[in-house]
């Protein structure tokens, strides 16, 4: 598989580099080169289209971060916040040729226990997987388009 492949996002205005024959792409909220793999391409574009097409400011936008669960340390790849810099949005990114399956739920539910954002996004740039979240009734609700900023 390309590492350069369409994906079911519009065309991110992603910056590339090439150094000791690895590619690296500036990543549009780190501010700095990471290895390109196929994982971090979805997760460039999800950024791009957040920011671009729904109006999500970057500041409001965390990438990779760890949290501590149940004794394990993990990290989530996108948190959106809102304008209180509460979870709005928690984004779980795979590779195009990762199936979006019950156990990546559960991985993003792990994160989603801990964070209680109001969106849960799963995506492999190809398939997007959204829901909304009723937090008091502990229900999700499946959504056709991705939240768009207020």
């Amino acid at each position: 598989m390309s590492l350069l492949r369409a994906l079911n996002l519009p065309k991110a205005p992603l910056k590339l580099s090439s150094r000791a024959g690895r590619i690296f792409v500036n990543c549009l909220v780190r501010k700095k080169a990471i290895i390109l793999t196929p994982e971090e391409w979805v997760r460039q574009h999800l950024i791009a289209y957040l920011h671009l097409n729904q109006g999500y400011p970057f500041e409001k936008i965390a990438v990779e971060k760890q949290i501590q669960y149940e004794g394990f340390t993990r990290r989530w790849d996108i948190v959106v916040y809102n304008q209180h810099f509460e979870p709005e949005i928690l984004v779980e990114c795979k590779a195009p040729e990762v199936k979006l399956t019950h156990e990546v739920f559960i991985q993003i539910s792990t994160y989603q226990k801990m964070l209680g954002a109001n969106y849960l996004i799963l995506s492999n740039g190809d398939t997007h997987l959204i829901y909304a979240v009723d937090q008091q009734e502990k229900r999700l609700t499946t959504m056709k388009e991705f939240p768009k900023s207020n």
